[in-house]
């Protein structure tokens, strides 16, 4: 097999440049999947109406503000933070060498890493579309079965799908950490934005109050005032998110592997 040098923390230039490309332009196509029952935004909106009806869901309903986001998000989630992870003290048999980012199988090309990255584009397209629905939807009907889907039924479904994700396009335990603390912390990333009111979530959807919990005094009190102004613990979000962070972080490392194969090709 092959020996790859180490890679940096950083990506390479080109890397950098197609990942960043890749999540100002079909990031936001993806996201706009779900984004009418979650969310309205209120800076910089961009709505691209159906031509059907006006009565229609627009075909597109994004801001401006969230291209360049998600062009940062995809560099950080795709490389950079798995990486990082595979710079932990995990085990040895549990840890990632060198090989491992393009997925430590001999015979993988470029051509290869490349249909994996459009099959990971598509199946978060698909779970994406499925929080949609889910949302939009009391109860799912399967054959003469109908099921009522409460919030937590909703996760699980949506966390289960996002594990038959991981296991057909990843395997890797870097992969798996990156995905799962993203879909941790990537709804909290929201809360600056929500607090600066660039978007804010519809109350259908809005059910994930995270700083609620926070006890009046103390610093962390003054430094989240500080942050987000005096209701800070009104700030909502939508819990359904978290998977779809979940999946867009291996949407983005699928992407990594490919643009970073380019790179060795040369």
């Amino acid at each position: 097999m092959k020996t790859l040098p180490k890679q940096p923390l950083l990506p390479p230039q080109n890397t950098a440049l197609r990942l960043g490309a890749t999540g100002f332009v079909v990031g936001p196509l993806v996201d706009s999947l779900h984004n009418q029952c979650l969310l309205k935004y209120d800076v910089a909106p961009i709505t691209l109406p159906s031509s059907l009806s006006s009565s229609v869901d627009p075909l597109l309903a994004s801001s401006w503000v969230v291209p360049p986001l998600l062009a940062f998000a995809y560099i950080v989630l795709g490389y950079i933070l798995p990486r990082i992870i595979e710079f932990l003290p995990i085990p040895k048999e549990d840890r990632l060498d060198e090989d491992d980012f393009n997925e430590n199988n001999e015979g993988r090309n470029t051509q290869q890493l490349r249909n994996k990255a459009l099959l990971a584009v598509s199946s978060t397209a698909a779970i994406i579309k499925l929080s949609e629905v889910l949302q939009t939807h009391a109860s799912i009907q399967v054959g003469a079965i109908v099921l009522n889907m409460d919030a937590g039924m909703k996760l699980q479904l949506m966390a289960l799908v996002d594990s038959c994700q991981w296991v057909i396009l990843d395997r890797t335990p870097a992969a798996l950490i990156a995905a799962t603390v993203t879909a941790f912390g990537g709804p909290l990333s929201e809360l600056p934005f929500v607090s600066a009111g660039f978007w804010e979530y519809i109350p259908q959807a809005a059910d994930y109050t995270p700083l609620a919990m926070i006890q009046p005094g103390g610093a962390v009190e003054g430094l989240l005032s500080s942050a987000f102004g005096e209701n800070y613990r009104d700030l909502t979000l939508s819990s359904i998110t978290g998977p779809c962070y979940f999946a867009v972080t291996l949407d983005a490392i699928a992407i990594a592997r490919y643009f970073y194969s380019m790179e060795e090709e040369k």
